[in-house]
């Protein structure tokens, strides 16, 4: 991805939501990534402490990319199926 046109869509607090959400993006045909400040993954607590876990995508799939992530997982189950 060109991080030029990136933008941050959600923060959270740790990486297994941050992962979630990015996964959930994904599979709606959505490129993510995660940016966080963890020295390598040697130090996760630093993202814990303050700058947490951002979900970017590209300006082009911000709006679809914030309904995604606003729609509760169980209703993102029953849309798979």
């Amino acid at each position: 991805m060109d991080e030029a046109q990136l933008v941050i869509v959600q923060d959270f607090s740790n990486e297994p939501e941050a992962e979630i959400a990015r996964s959930a993006l994904e599979a709606a045909g959505i490129d993510a990534v995660i940016q966080s400040d963890t020295a390598g993954h040697m130090r996760t607590h630093i993202a814990w402490s303050g700058a947490g876990f951002r979900i970017l995508v590209r300006e082009e799939d911000e709006a679809a990319a914030r309904e995604i992530l606003k729609t509760p997982i169980q209703d993102l189950d029953t849309e798979a199926e």
